[in-house]
């Protein structure tokens, strides 16, 4: 590998990147959540222009029988929830819900300018939160969220991952939503111009993963995964499907000394020097690589399908697969997850029991919400049964009539548990720039030490 790769790909090396299936990179950013209208010395006029700002940016809960929600992406989370909606009005005729558009940066900047004031009154009754930022939030201001854990919801017909994003001290805070379950994405045009098939890749190890991805790119030229250097997911993949992280069970910093974690590094390394997979700068190169054709596959989260499906030239070339497990690991598997989203009520809330009831109705227990929901957003439930249900199990033209949507949220009853941290980026940044370093020629001790003080230090801002 040329020593150029260090001057290309570290150019991104301090950005992290946080796309996941239900990210959002907005760019709302008006921060209103100091507003208070109980301010007492303000003049009634005042009183009541800021009442009115606050139900105009979603902070003022009208009770009764509406709900104000934070969520983002129009044509995903806010159609999903204004869906959900239509669904339980047919019950609840008087019912309603305004839906603010809110980055997933706004509403963490907004949340925390609430803890921090120890004000919550700004705060929308419902909010929407990517499941590797919540646990950052659940821990430092346990009081902004209602607890749900004896709402009604069978909590057994979730995954015990996709719960856990969203639990503290064994109690439930968060009702699942957007499933973040993984999959491994392959051009079965290309493998067969290299002599494979699908079924060679399904229930693999990493190290067969090489060995085939050596040979596609030799007959083919084209890489068979494709990733991000400092912002990708692939090396998070790697070590949660072993049921591990780069933090220990007490939270700490956990990159050196980790047995595991050395077994996904070296396997990563030997993937980017043997061309198995391209390394890119950002979000953008990521996508191009495979809608240009230069990337054969893809290993990450399901919601990568909105992107596939919209290539139509390679409409009926893709299929879906088991994700390659890491080898020599007792532990490993051949699924993971990365990201996903769920509902959370704010202490705020002024009808709680409304709240609950609408979440629990819909995305809480409800199939018909989901067949609902598929055709219209690609969002793919995480409530398990819904994968039994006729819509799931529809073949899809665009993967060979795969009914991978059913194949995918079975992957998600699989997902091993794996120790939590609310600097899952800080991680993921500090090891990925040290693969870059060791790629380059710096010594594996010397990168991964690096990679160590950098998380340690992060962890203390």
């Amino acid at each position: 590998m040329k020593r150029k790769l260090m001057a290309v790909l570290l150019a991104g090396a301090m950005s992290i990147t946080a796309v996941a299936c239900g990210g959002d990179s907005g760019s709302d950013t008006k921060d209103d959540s100091q507003t208070s209208s109980t301010d007492k010395d303000q003049s009634d006029a005042d009183t009541s222009a800021d009442k009115e700002q606050d139900k105009e940016e979603g902070g003022d809960s009208a009770g009764g029988g509406k709900l104000t929600v934070w969520a983002w992406d129009q044509t995903f989370n806010i159609k999903a929830i204004n869906m959900a909606a239509e669904q339980y009005k047919k019950d609840h005729p008087d019912f309603e819900i305004e839906v603010v558009e809110t980055s997933s940066d706004d509403c963490q900047t907004k949340l925390t300018t609430c803890g921090n004031a120890g004000d919550y009154s700004t705060m929308a009754d419902i909010v929407l939160m990517q499941d590797n930022s919540y646990q950052k939030f659940l821990k430092s201001y346990p009081d902004a969220f209602t607890d749900l854990t004896d709402c009604g919801i069978n909590w057994d017909d979730f995954s015990t991952i996709k719960q856990s994003y969203s639990m503290a001290d064994g109690k439930h805070y968060g009702v699942p939503y957007d499933n973040g379950v993984c999959a491994a994405f392959y051009r079965t045009d290309v493998l067969k111009e290299a002599g494979y098939k699908i079924e060679d890749l399904t229930d693999i190890t990493w190290s067969k993963f090489i060995e085939i991805g050596e040979k596609v790119h030799e007959k083919t030229g084209k890489y068979l995964l494709t990733s991000e250097a400092a912002g990708g997911d692939t090396i998070m993949l790697m070590i949660q499907s072993c049921g591990a992280n780069f933090v220990n069970e007490e939270g700490q910093a956990y990159i050196t000394g980790n047995d595991v974690a050395d077994k996904c590094i070296d396997l990563y390394t030997e993937m980017v020097k043997k061309d198995v997979v391209k390394l890119v700068n950002n979000w953008d190169e990521y996508v191009k690589t495979v809608t240009d054709g230069e990337a054969a596959g893809i290993v990450n989260g399901n919601w990568m399908n909105a992107t596939l499906v919209g290539i139509d030239d390679q409409k009926g070339n893709w299929q879906i697969t088991t994700i390659p497990k890491v080898d020599g690991v007792e532990t490993a598997t051949n699924y993971a997850n990365n990201g996903g989203s769920s509902w959370y009520i704010t202490s705020n809330c002024k009808d709680v029991d409304l709240a609950k009831d609408f979440l629990v109705s819909t995305f809480g227990s409800s199939t018909e919400f989901y067949d609902a929901i598929l055709p219209e957003t690609s969002g793919i439930a995480c409530y398990l049964p819904a994968g039994e249900s006729k819509v799931y199990n529809e073949p899809v033209a665009f993967y060979d009539d795969q009914p991978i949507y059913s194949t995918l949220v079975e992957y998600s009853s699989h997902i091993p548990e794996f120790t939590k941290t609310p600097y899952h980026y800080e991680a993921r940044e500090a090891v990925n720039t040290a693969i870059i370093k060791i790629v380059d020629g710096t010594s594996k001790e010397d990168a991964l030490q690096e990679a160590q003080e950098t998380l340690e230090f992060k962890m203390t801002e």
